[in-house]
């Protein structure tokens, strides 16, 4: 396995790109090879979302925010992001890594005011904000009714 140096305290080692790598999409396609490797690439998405910048703000070392969108994206609408946190859910399972202990309340989380300005006509979106998975057409904004 090639290895690169860790550019920032929050990247993956290798030790910690082991255990995801085997999961990722094994796309092999012809001509030049790509400038900027997978392993650099996701370190770009984890320092986003761990940071919550806008794209345009995440480090040169990672490579162009460009590239790590689309890659962020893609991987988001084919459902290869689902696939890999299974796997990893997974293998913990099986290792008695995870404790599945369900802790539910009753207490009400209401949405601010703003909250409630969604789009009258969603199917004008140019693209569908979320991945494989549709939102149920029952879940919406409101007071929860049980069940």
């Amino acid at each position: 396995m090639a290895t690169i140096p860790v550019t920032r305290r929050h990247d993956l080692t290798d030790a910690q790109w082991a255990a995801p790598a085997p999961l990722l999409p094994r796309g092999k396609k012809p001509g030049r090879p790509p400038k900027w490797s997978k392993r650099q690439l996701i370190d770009g998405i984890r320092w986003r979302v761990r940071v919550g910048s806008p794209w345009r703000d995440v480090p040169e070392c990672y490579g162009p925010w460009q590239t790590i969108y689309g890659l962020f994206r893609r991987w988001q609408r084919s459902g290869v992001w689902q696939r890999i946190v299974t796997g990893l859910q997974t293998r913990a399972d099986a290792a008695g890594l995870i404790g599945w202990d369900v802790s539910v309340d009753s207490t009400i989380a209401r949405a601010h005011q703003h909250a409630a300005g969604a789009r009258t006509q969603p199917e004008r979106q140019k693209e569908p904000p979320g991945g494989v998975d549709d939102e149920p057409a029952d879940h919406a904004l409101g007071r929860s009714r049980g069940g």
